[in-house]
């Protein structure tokens, strides 16, 4: 059956009404465009720091705790390493936001 319908191979001619219905997408997608000022998008300034921000919060704390935990299993201190390593990546950690929050969005 579909062999058929020319439109379906091919090799056929296209359907008019089909080009006509693409041609007014077409137009009416640009004029769009234009008429929202549309542009490549950028993620925001503001959009970046927020996500710095969670990085800092997340891998602060982490890598501070990773490095503790390694420091105490190889010199045999559990947990005193563990707690001074996590709570020096705190304040990294918010250093860092401090840092960050200075910088001010466009």
């Amino acid at each position: 059956m579909a062999s058929e319908d020319p439109a379906q191979d091919g090799k056929g001619s296209s359907d008019p009404r089909l080009d006509s219905l693409d041609m007014q997408l077409k137009k009416v997608r640009h004029a769009e465009k234009l008429r929202s000022g549309y542009k490549d998008q950028v993620p925001a300034k503001g959009m970046r720091q927020g996500n710095r921000v969670l990085t800092e919060l997340i891998a602060g704390p982490a890598g501070g705790a990773l490095l503790g935990w390694f420091f105490d299993r190889t010199f045999g201190t559990t947990p005193w390493i563990l707690l001074v390593a996590m709570f020096l990546g705190i304040v990294v950690a918010f250093r860092n936001i401090i840092r960050i929050s200075n910088e001010r969005p466009e």
